[in-house]
């Protein structure tokens, strides 16, 4: 299993085969398509993630001791995004989760390329997958 820094350099890397931003938004949106959709079940106001623009949906699991992301998204870029942050942080452990800096996020010029409605989005997709972590392993330290 990769850890999240892998992950991270592989985006950057797959990001930089691209020369412009038209691309790279092609990419995101072919990236969206495979996100593990989120169950129906799952699609409920509770797991609308606050701050974004669009409806974006994110659900979290433990199992063993990694969390387990499915989200979607009713936007083609959100959908993408979600999809970049699930790829990093899905199946690995809450502590990583939270140690994680997300610096990839700027190395691929993510942030400055957005809206600032659509950033905000973004911090508020990471916050909560942090926020999400943080309650796993506060159930993980209690047993």
């Amino acid at each position: 299993m990769e850890n999240i820094k892998e992950i991270e350099q592989e985006i950057i890397e797959e990001f930089d085969m691209f020369s412009d931003w038209m691309e790279k938004y092609d990419y995101l949106i072919e990236l969206g398509k495979d996100l593990p959709m989120i169950a129906d079940a799952n699609k409920t106001e509770e797991n609308i993630i606050k701050g974004c623009q669009s409806k974006v949906w994110l659900n979290a699991s433990l199992e063993g001791d990694k969390v387990r992301f499915t989200a979607d998204g009713d936007a083609i870029i959100t959908k993408g995004i979600i999809a970049l942050m699930v790829r990093v942080l899905d199946n690995q452990t809450p502590e990583a989760i939270l140690a994680a800096d997300m610096d990839f996020v700027n190395k691929i010029g993510l942030k400055e390329h957005l809206s600032p409605t659509r950033a905000n989005g973004l911090l508020a997709m990471i916050k909560q997958m942090k926020f999400y972590a943080l309650a796993f392993q506060s159930k993980l330290t209690q047993g």
